[in-house]
């Protein structure tokens, strides 16, 4: 199975300069946690609830602080037609239960997460992708 059949298409996007309000409404519009940030057509960063949480309300800061203060921007991606349980184990190798998908031209097509992957591909993945990520490697 290919990662196109089994990752979300629409994908709801912020800028750099954006408010980390504003991405916070975005997810709530949308329901989701996390929110890729683009500039130029390319995925600069990644920003979820919990980014938002720990960052800035934990800290006292400023709701008014960029998405680019506070994004993650080391994003794993991968190709829209790579093969769903490569894209499985990029997950647990990095520990993470999001990837990024672009096209051949780097542009971003979609969003690949653990509970695409429980419904289309099955609870046996993505428990042994689960229990990769949760591993403590530095034991």
């Amino acid at each position: 199975m290919k990662v196109s059949e089994a990752m979300t298409a629409q994908v709801a996007t912020a800028g750099p300069a954006d408010s980390v309000q504003k991405v916070a409404g975005i997810m709530l519009s949308i329901e989701t946690g996390a929110v890729p940030i683009v500039e130029d057509d390319k995925v600069v960063g990644l920003i979820t609830d919990r980014d938002i949480v720990l960052q800035v309300v934990a800290k006292g800061g400023a709701l008014t602080t960029p998405a680019s203060d506070v994004m993650s921007g080391d994003v794993q991606t991968c190709k829209e037609d790579d093969n769903l349980a490569d894209a499985a184990a990029q997950m647990a190798h990095h520990q993470i239960r999001r990837l990024v998908v672009a096209n051949d031209a780097g542009k971003l097509v979609g969003i690949l997460s653990l509970g695409d992957i429980a419904v289309d591909y099955g609870a046996k993945v993505v428990g042994k992708t689960l229990e990769e990520i949760s591993t403590d490697n530095d034991a």
